[in-house]
């Protein structure tokens, strides 16, 4: 087998080709060691794959039939639960619309990582880019994607994100703190956070501005206050309820995500509290559905249609073999004020 690359050594302008048997005498391996991580298969040891594709990477290898991807966008969900998965896809397809690909959209029904059965699909169709949203892929999904000359970006990371795996994201700590200094400057004090996942870096960064906007207030946060919640309007109700259950309820309630406030207006509903009188409540992302709430909601916007946009263009971009500017991208979120708000009673 030969493969395309770029020359050997020093002298190294010249472009000839580059045989397996010479890939395998450059890394110290063998050379069906080379032809398992060149077709992405398995039984390769990490040390051994990451110094193969150390050596491809640095003699330009490219898979030749790589150079016949077909014009799709590979678009991976966790969950398509909510219209904020909606708003991803319509910034994705508005890109691939625009360059004439198409959108493959794959759902994980609440797994984080794809199965085998996902990687060899991937594989087969090789498509021009893949984004995967809420997602991790392992070492070995990202390596044969690499092998292929498949390039991967990631929205909204569920880790830190991987300087070498591009990805995009917001200023979720600076939504944060907007939303909370946004609720102290009206007064409030027993102010409530519904935070997701800690380990997904976008809810600990949301926490964090929380705390941050608390500090510089000096006001202490009350633990009793924070609450680790479910993204969902079910988590929101439930979390809700417990906080305004408690002897000295807090006056407003800052949440991870739209879904979650609107559970928490079901929850003061329920507790016969009017919003914003009673009870404030912001939200984060929002959601179309929040202007047309009972009341309007106070949320941070978060540009779902740029992200998903964004990522595409980057996508492609790499997939044009254009090295980018920079490898994580943070689009900036905005405090919108509606009528869920109010100085506490």
């Amino acid at each position: 087998m030969t493969v395309t690359g770029s020359g050997l050594g020093a002298e190294g302008a010249q472009r000839h080709e580059l045989t397996v048997a010479k890939i395998a005498s450059l890394a110290g391996v063998s050379a069906p060691t080379v032809s398992r991580v060149i077709n992405g298969h398995s039984g390769v040891a990490l040390s051994t794959r990451q110094r193969v594709e150390a050596v491809l990477r640095e003699h330009g290898y490219r898979r030749r039939e790589s150079s016949s991807s077909f014009p799709i966008i590979e678009l991976v969900f966790h969950a398509l639960e909510s219209l904020w998965a909606l708003e991803i896809i319509r910034g994705v397809e508005q890109v691939a619309r625009d360059r004439g690909l198409v959108v493959v959209l794959t759902e994980m029904q609440g797994r984080l990582t794809p199965g085998k059965a996902w990687t060899e699909q991937v594989l087969a169709r090789r498509p021009t880019g893949v984004i995967a949203v809420f997602s991790e892929l392992t070492v070995q999904q990202q390596s044969q994607l690499a092998t292929r000359s498949i390039p991967l970006v990631v929205l909204d990371p569920t880790g830190e994100p991987l300087h070498e795996t591009p990805s995009v994201g917001a200023t979720n700590w600076s939504g944060g703190m907007a939303a909370t200094r946004h609720l102290l400057d009206l007064g409030h004090r027993r102010i409530a956070m519904l935070s997701g996942p800690p380990q997904w870096p976008c809810c600990r960064a949301r926490l964090d501005g929380y705390r941050a906007a608390m500090d510089a207030a000096g006001v202490p946060v009350d633990p009793g206050l924070v609450r680790v919640s479910t993204l969902y309007v079910e988590g929101g109700l439930r979390d809700g309820a417990e906080l305004l259950r408690l002897p000295h309820r807090p006056t407003a309630v800052f949440t991870a995500n739209d879904l979650q406030a609107f559970g928490v207006y079901e929850a003061a509903r329920q507790a016969g509290l009017r919003i914003p009188d009673d009870l404030s409540v912001v939200g984060f992302d929002d959601l179309p559905f929040t202007r047309w709430a009972g009341p309007p909601m106070t949320t941070v916007r978060q540009p779902l249609v740029q992200m998903g946009a964004t990522a595409a263009e980057l996508v492609l971009a790499l997939a044009d073999g254009e090295e980018p500017a920079q490898r994580r991208v943070e689009l900036s979120t905005t405090l919108v004020v509606r009528q869920s708000t109010a100085p506490p009673a």
